[in-house]
């Protein structure tokens, strides 16, 4: 998991240090862990703070969410609660992130463009943090720098960025939407599970999401071959048709 300093968990999880803190002394989030004098949070506290977010959005009070996480902590086995609000709550793409600065992002990607770096900060593939920036998923960040790389402007790598995340977020709503209908019609409306139902249900959020991988890669591979098949066949039709009429009109 990653460690977070409060002002680190605040950003990420796009509220003020005094929030946290209010929620902290309210017993709404549990204490960091101390090394020396500094407390460190972890993503099961950045889950909590989106959870309590989400909470708040929907027009809960601060009373309501304290008595919803009490009633969740009220249980004989609190580090299962506290396991399954993990698994449906932290990150789960298991990268680390790295750190750059503005001249590593320069050579990494061959332009100096203060609007890609503002664009790539309203994506959230870049977070500013102090003279350097967190870079949450580094793979997605160099597979962008090899596109740009083989030609593509900058410009236009963080526009597919935009429609592919789009796209990807409707297909893992869908997943979810399935997977969690299904649990919920085999228990009936108004579910809650039991202590003894935890394990089961932490498991299979735990399995959903390399499952979900699974499909979407196997899906994505399997249809990037139509495409590119597809593509070289009007191309070469196209090239074909083109060397035909040169050699009709020298004729």
């Amino acid at each position: 998991m990653t460690d977070y300093r409060i002002d680190e968990l605040a950003r990420a999880a796009d509220m003020t240090v005094r929030n946290v803190r209010a929620y902290q002394e309210r017993g709404l989030l549990p204490p960091p862990r101390r090394v020396g004098r500094t407390g460190l949070y972890d993503d099961t506290h950045l889950g909590r703070l989106r959870l309590i977010g989400r909470l708040l959005d929907r027009g809960y009070t601060s009373a309501h969410i304290a008595d919803f996480v009490r009633s969740w902590e009220a249980g004989d086995d609190l580090g299962r609660v506290l396991g399954l609000e993990a698994a449906l709550l932290a990150p789960g793409s298991g990268e680390i992130p790295a750190y750059l600065t503005y001249d590593e992002l320069v050579t990494m990607f061959g332009s100096d463009d203060p609007r890609a770096t503002e664009r790539s900060i309203e994506l959230g593939l870049l977070v500013p943090e102090g003279d350097r920036y967190r870079v949450p998923n580094p793979r997605l960040l160099r597979a962008g720098a090899e596109l740009v790389a083989i030609g593509i402007p900058l410009g236009d790598v963080l526009d597919l960025a935009a429609r592919l995340r789009e796209r990807v977020s409707a297909v893992a709503d869908d997943f979810v939407a399935t997977v969690a209908g299904h649990v919920i019609d085999a228990h009936g409306p108004g579910w809650m599970p039991s202590d003894a139902e935890l394990p089961a249900l932490a498991s299979l959020v735990e399995r959903l999401r390399p499952l979900a991988r699974v499909a979407v890669d196997t899906e994505l591979a399997a249809a990037l071959d139509a495409a590119i098949s597809e593509f070289v066949g009007r191309w070469s039709s196209d090239v074909l048709d083109q060397l035909g009429r040169s050699a009709r009109d020298a004729s």
